[in-house]
């Protein structure tokens, strides 16, 4: 059981790391929380749902339609509801991020209603016995596309000019000013891969649980916010790391102890990190002059 669990849970947290890594990059630079964030994965779920669905595309070109779709509207929330408020109190930009998820999940509930919807699947899937593990064709899927986005996003950040001008800007905004980087677009990028990475997941997930619904976003992104202040926020191998442990953590507990704690162990597990390592496990103390 326990070797079944783990798989079942690496595949979870795989799908967690996604969603987490948008809010570890956000708050990396602007040292804000997008709490619309599981909201944006929500919209990429419900996008890709209709393109297989409706427009009857493949699960490969939906999946890379509906991320572009998103990662545009992670640019529009920021310039609408973020950018205005970046030089105010910290509270103004959080409250925003709230009327933002509100009205995403209510956009959602208008045009697709309220009830839960099934994700077709386009392709047949097998189960494979390895040892005493049962692994399906949709958990080695689901492995394989969150690992190449991981991959991709980490190789992106650092060796490309943008990832450097990321990283810069992360490091210090004024600074990254001062050396000729457009701050306001590198942000913008920021919120629109994170996005992108949220619609991934949203169509993974969809397709994992063969559920789709407008409030789907509230749990995914607590879940997802949990994983990144798990591994560090602000830290991108932090926020894969902590939704791969978030995930494991959470199986193993519903296994051995009962599915009924599964969220509580979730956020125990959150509050003993916290309670042991403030900073999460790959954050770093930054001291800063008062």
């Amino acid at each position: 059981m326990f070797s079944q669990q783990l798989v079942n849970g690496i595949t979870a947290g795989g799908m967690y790391a996604l969603i987490a890594l948008g809010y570890t990059m956000v708050y990396g630079i602007l040292k804000i929380i997008n709490f619309a964030h599981g909201d944006i994965f929500m919209i990429g779920s419900f996008i890709g749902l209709f393109l297989v669905k409706q427009i009857h595309l493949g699960l490969i070109p939906a999946m890379l339609i509906s991320m572009a779709i998103v990662a545009f509207l992670g640019i529009v929330v920021e310039r609408v509801a973020y950018r205005p408020l970046r030089n105010s109190a910290k509270i103004a930009p959080l409250l925003s991020a709230l009327g933002v998820s509100i009205f995403l999940t209510n956009f959602a509930q208008l045009v697709w209603g309220t009830q839960t919807r099934a994700f077709p699947s386009s392709f047949q899937i097998k189960t494979f016995q390895v040892g005493n593990v049962a692994l399906s064709s949709m958990q080695i899927y689901t492995l394989l596309v969150c690992i190449l986005l991981m991959v991709g996003l980490y190789l992106f950040v650092q060796k490309s000019k943008l990832g450097v001008a990321m990283r810069a800007t992360s490091h210090s905004v004024e600074n990254a000013r001062l050396m000729g980087i457009n701050v306001d677009t590198i942000i913008s990028l920021t919120f629109g891969i994170g996005s992108a990475l949220a619609a991934a997941a949203g169509i993974l997930v969809g397709l994992y649980y063969d559920a789709v619904y407008p409030v789907m976003g509230y749990t995914a992104g607590l879940k997802a916010f949990t994983a990144a202040v798990l591994g560090g926020i602000g830290s991108i191998p932090g926020a894969m790391l902590g939704g791969l442990l978030l995930g494991v953590f959470e199986n193993l507990g519903a296994a051995y102890i009962s599915m009924g704690y599964r969220d509580a162990i979730a956020f125990g597990l959150l509050i003993i990190i916290l309670l042991i390592k403030p900073t999460g496990l790959l954050g770093k103390n930054i001291q800063q002059k008062v």
